[in-house]
This record gives structure tokens, sequence and C-alpha cells, in this order.
């Protein structure tokens, strides 16, 4: 049954967003559920109790150095209550059955609050396994979203509760400086990848996590890749302005950019990043366009306006407008003084403000790092990875919006120096000890329960295969290896 208009009411005049926040929410609760879900995997192999970073040192240090109140700003996690590894698996079990729930519409604004607590003790806590823009993008999310979402247990398309102008701003404000901080920090930065129009040649090898579409739209000639650098940078500064102009104009914009993500997500696996950011697009279409699609067409009906609305509306823009102005002052933080930077560092450890800013700078060559264990220091077997490229003729995967965040920053960690990720030399030190947890995170531990008495890592090169060596050979990469990337770590020895 959809809501008509009783006798005495009058609808609400202007557009209507009912169908684009029906769908919202739905794929919002989607997109909780697989940042939960990808966790259940992987969360006791990285900070749990025989983890990688295990959350219990780092919040005792946080207690020591900073003291219980600043630490519990600084890391607002409700791990503080417990370490564990069966807290840990509550938390995003807890996670999970929320994002359930919002996505079957029960308590949407409940469950979506819990969901982004959850998150947030989650993110809090993940240490250098967290420093990701779409956890942010979430998190962002989940807590505008509280002021958009319609109240009551089963509300249906909430046409008695429609979305306040201001929450409705909000979300397509963020869905706008995802695209557009993105393309300022790509001219800012100064790559001239940017400049010449290369910097999509090698896009497709280079990322985090190829896909195997990938490999066959990076054997496509040079003037293809210029122009999805012309497109990106086209829609990232000039098109997603159309968000504040009439509808038509954001109507063809959501064409545009959708088709842009579409062609992300089919060529590269960013998690959930571009689901979010595709989702948000949804916000642009109003009732109108969705009944035009064969959508049931809608009787709104009016808002109340007693006084306890009144006063709850203005309460929920006073608190949107101050993360409005600190997502501004995120932006603009390197030309601020520090008095008018104070909001956005308030709300900094919640993530809900930020600044955003995707590959500003394009990688040069794409470089992994391989953990291998040996017991005479001569012969040295891998340990194999899930995800990430490897064995040469494995071809790569599509698994988003899953995220192996393992293998996602050992991508990070191969740009840089040992010395810059230390955490690399603490997963050697699981790995000695056989921690469960840890070899998890890996398909399978070539030591079958029997730790080997040394673990180092290496780093190697890789390209894609052109077509003719993929045809003659069947391997996806080509592999050059590098040298050591830490040296072997050795058992201690026991009396």
């Amino acid at each position: 049954m959809f809501p008509s208009l009783k006798r005495g009411e009058t609808p609400v005049v202007g557009e209507q967003y009912l169908w684009a926040r029906w769908i919202f929410l739905r794929a919002l609760g989607l997109v909780f559920f697989s940042a939960f879900y990808s966790l259940v995997f992987q969360i006791r192999g990285l900070i749990g109790e025989k983890g990688i970073l295990p959350a219990v040192e780092y919040l005792s240090a946080l207690r020591h150095y900073l003291g219980p109140l600043r630490s519990l700003w600084y890391a607002p996690t409700l791990l503080w209550l417990s370490t564990s590894d069966a807290a840990l698996m509550c938390v995003v079990i807890a996670g999970l059955i929320v994002s359930v729930l919002l996505t079957l519409n029960i308590r949407p604004r409940m469950m979506i609050g819990i969901a982004t607590v959850l998150f947030l003790s989650c993110i809090a806590s993940l240490q250098d396994f967290s420093s990701y823009q779409s956890d942010g993008m979430l998190m962002e999310a989940g807590f505008l979203s509280l002021f958009f979402a319609p109240r009551g247990f089963r509300p249906g398309l909430g046409a008695s509760d429609p979305p306040s102008r201001f929450s409705l701003f909000m979300l397509r404000w963020e869905w706008f400086r995802i695209y557009f901080e993105s393309g300022v920090v790509k001219l800012a930065s100064g790559d001239p990848h940017w400049r010449n129009l290369t910097a999509m040649d090698d896009y497709y090898q280079n990322g985090p996590l190829p896909s195997w579409p990938g490999w066959y739209v990076q054997h496509l000639p040079h003037w293809y890749h210029a122009g999805t650098v012309i497109l990106t940078l086209l829609v990232e500064l000039v098109i997603v302005w159309a968000v504040f102009l009439p509808r038509n104009f954001r109507i063809a914009c959501f064409a545009v950019v959708t088709a842009l993500q579409i062609g992300i997500i089919s060529t590269a696996n960013y998690a959930f990043l571009n689901y979010l950011v595709l989702v948000l697009g949804l916000l642009l279409l109003d009732d109108q366009l969705m009944a035009y699609l064969g959508f049931p067409q809608l009787d709104s009906r009016p808002r109340e306006n007693g006084v306890r609305f009144t006063l709850r509306l203005s309460v929920e823009n006073g608190i949107l407008a101050v993360a409005l102005y600190a997502t501004v002052a995120a932006f603009l933080s390197a030309g601020l003084p520090p008095v008018l930077m104070l909001p956005a560092t308030l709300l900094e450890p919640l993530r809900i403000a930020n600044a955003y800013g995707l590959f500003a700078v394009m990688t040069p060559a794409r470089y992994e790092i391989e953990f291998q264990g040996s017991n005479d220091g001569h012969t040295w077997i891998p340990y194999r990875f899930r995800y990430k490229p490897q064995d040469i003729r494995e071809r790569p995967g599509i698994y988003a919006p899953y995220q192996p965040r393992f293998e996602w920053n050992l991508w990070f960690a191969s740009l840089g120096s040992a010395a810059e990720t230390p955490w690399v030399i603490r997963a050697q030190q699981r790995l000695l000890e056989g921690s469960e947890p840890v070899l998890s995170l890996f398909r399978n531990d070539p030591f079958n329960g029997h730790p080997p008495a040394m673990v180092r890592t290496t780093l190697s090169q890789y390209w894609f295969t052109d077509v003719a060596t993929m045809q003659a050979t069947g391997a996806w990469w080509r592999r050059q290896d590098v040298g050591e990337f830490t040296p072997p770590l050795q058992k201690m020895r026991t009396r």
C-alpha cells in the first residue's frame, strides 16, 4: 500500500525524494554489510589478541600517554570495554545484523546509528589498517543519514516524514566533495601524468588490487586512456557542479557520473568506495523521474508542523550546520588559523567531516611484497595471498566491495621502505609464532601448522603481460624480483 492524502490534507509542494531515499538507505545497509563482512574474516588477524597490531596494546599505549579522557576522544571505540577476540567478533557480527535490519527497512534511524557507532569502533582501533578515505566516506554517509532517514519501526517510504532539505543537501555535498576535491588535488599535486594525459596509461596494472577486465582495458591505445583522463577531470571539476543546478541538469549529471563509476567498478577493486559513491548519486533523482521510470507514483503528505517538530528540526539543522562548516574547514585547512579549524579538529576522530582527494599522484610502477618462510635459510617457501597478484598465471579477481585490508596495506607498504611500515615485521613475528588469526589472512599455511625457523619479505615488480605473451603462456603478469624488503627474522631460541 502506498500513501494517499487524507481529507483536509494538502500535498507537499516541490520536488520529493522518497524513492531515492528508500533505495539509497537500502543500498547503505548493503554497503555497511560488506564492510562488516570483510572484517569478520580479518579483524582477529589484524588487531586481535594474536594479531599483527593488537588493539589491547594500542589502546593501552593511548591511555598511558594521553590519559583516559583524551584517549577516549582520540580513539572513540567500544573496544575500550574489551579487546578480546570474542569482543571483536561481537562488534562485527552485531554490525552485520544491524546492516541487514537497515536493508530490510526496520527502524532505519536506529540501525544507521548503531551501524555507524560499530563501524567507528572498528576503524578507530584498526590503526594502520583503517587509513583509507573510504572509511571516512562511509562514516560521513552514516552520520548524515541519521537525519535523512524516516522515523518509525517500519516506515516504508516515509511519506509522512520526508527528508529535510538540509540533510539531503549534506549527502549531496559529500558526493560533490568526493569528486570535486579529488579533481582539485590532481591538479594541485603537480603530478605531470595528469597534465600530459598519461595518468591512465598504466593505471589498471598499478592500482592496489587489479581485476581481469583491467588487463584488457590496459591494452587499449593511448588515445583511449588520454580520453579517460580528460573525462575524469571534466567530471570531477566541471560536471559535478550540476548538483546545484535545476533538475534536468542534475539528471544529466547523474547519467554521466554513474557511467564513470560503473566503468571504475568493472575494471578495479576499490572495496565499497565506488559502490557508496554510486548510490550517493541516486539522491540526484526525484520522485517525478522515478515515476517516469515506472516506479509507483506517490501521494505526498504534509509535514507535521508542531512545536516538537520545529524544535527537533532546529536542533538537527544546527548539528548539520556545524558539520558543513567543518567539511569546508577541513578542505581549506592549509590556509586557516587553528581557531577556525577547531570544529574540524574536534570532529576529526569521528571521521564525519573529511577532506577527500583520490589519486592525487599516480603510482608509476607496481611492486609487491611477498612473505617467505624457511627452515634452512636456503629454500624459501612463499605464503600465498588470497587476492593480490603473486602467481603470474592466476587471473586477477573481481571481489569488491569486499576489502582485504591486509593485502591492500601491503600495496601501500611496497611504495615505501620497511622502516615506514613496522607492522610488516610484526606480521613476520606472528608467522614465526604460527598465529592462526594471521595465517588466516593468507590462502593457506605452507608449513602445515609447523612454523618455519625464519621468515623474510621480498619485493618484486609486476607488469601486465602483452597480448602475445598471454596467448602463448597463459600468464597475466610479468614479474621481476627486486630483492629483500625486510631481512630474515628468526625464532627466539629457548634453553
